[in-house]
């Protein structure tokens, strides 16, 4: 059987007192999209977070168990986390564009990790763009400021940014939460593409979308993994009451 992408085991996350992950075992195949849902303050963006270290910043963290990426785990002492983060991309709820061009956005992590001729960062964001589905509505203004962009069109950017550094991983925390419904739809479909080439799990509050872009689902409660699967599985048959509730809409 062919090693997952990423296998979360014996997970437990405290910030402060607060236990935030409880015993979490969870495998996530590669070139699948794996959703996360489940009410709101039970560990998904954590859990989310986890995946390229994010919550490092977060004062008072303490965390057991393993992360393994590719069958490495993530915490050893040795990992470099600019590496990692590189390794594994991440786009948040609220776009995120930086404050100039469109062009400069996207070539941003190339130059940072030393792409410095014009021909190749010209190919970079060509080709990241092009994958965020973006490049034709964008191709004749990369000058222009990235902040003059609708809210879709930023949030696909944040993505081609989050591309152009080659990651083989990309973390989605709520990206439509804050979009419309035609953008909304636009990124779900960019998913059911990307999930070709990158390994792809985003934290959605949305049920419906769950249900149309994920392969796998895991659902959480209170800080715990109640289930995951196959998503059409845990969606349509869930083995726990609980889950069977919270996708029926009876709670969160």
């Amino acid at each position: 059987m062919e090693r997952s992408k990423i296998s979360v085991q014996r997970l437990n996350l405290w910030y402060g007192v607060s236990h935030v992950l409880k015993n979490v075992d969870l495998e996530i195949r590669r070139h699948t999209v794996t959703a996360f849902i489940g009410p709101s303050g039970c560990g998904k963006s954590s859990l989310l977070k986890c995946f390229n270290r994010m919550n490092d910043l977060v004062e008072n963290k303490r965390l057991e168990g393993k992360i393994l990426l590719d069958g490495e785990d993530i915490y050893d002492r040795r990992v470099d986390t600019t590496l990692l983060r590189r390794k594994v991309g991440m786009v948040f709820q609220q776009p995120t564009p930086f404050p100039m061009s469109i062009y400069d956005n996207i070539a941003y992590g190339p130059r940072l990790h030393g792409v410095r001729g014009r021909q190749e960062l010209d190919g970079i964001v060509e080709q990241a763009l092009r994958k965020a589905a973006i490049y034709d509505e964008v191709k004749g203004r990369m000058q222009k400021p990235a902040l003059g962009m609708s809210g879709g069109q930023q949030q696909r950017l944040c993505i081609a940014r989050a591309l152009a550094a080659g990651p083989e991983v990309l973390l989605l925390d709520e990206p439509t939460s804050a979009l419309d419904p035609v953008s909304t739809l636009k990124i779900e479909e960019l998913l059911k593409n990307l999930k070709k080439e990158y390994t792809v799990v985003i934290v959605t509050h949305n049920m419906q979308q769950a249900v149309r872009v994920s392969d796998e689902a895991a659902f959480f409660l209170t800080g715990e993994l109640v289930e995951a699967g196959p998503a059409g599985v845990l969606f349509s048959r869930p083995r726990d009451r609980r889950t069977r509730d919270y996708v029926s809409g009876r709670f969160g």
